[in-house]
């Protein structure tokens, strides 16, 4: 049986936390930019260590698991 939760929530969160797509944190004119559509490198750095918390918290303390037979 293969576990498909850690992917799944990967690709949701990877797709939802893009810099510029949803949200822009810092922005480029603000403090949150939203749907701008443009990036940085501060933005990039932030996004990643969201990306990488929220991930860990539903992986590992959540528990979210999706087994196929």
């Amino acid at each position: 049986m293969a576990d498909w939760g850690p992917v799944l929530v990967g690709v949701v969160l990877f797709i939802l936390l893009q810099p510029g797509l949803l949200f822009q944190l810092p922005g480029n004119n603000r403090h949150v930019d939203f749907g701008g559509l443009k990036t940085n490198g501060k933005s990039i750095a932030v996004h990643t260590l969201i990306f990488f918390t929220v991930y860990a918290i539903l992986i590992m303390a959540v528990h979210i698991h999706i087994y196929t037979g």
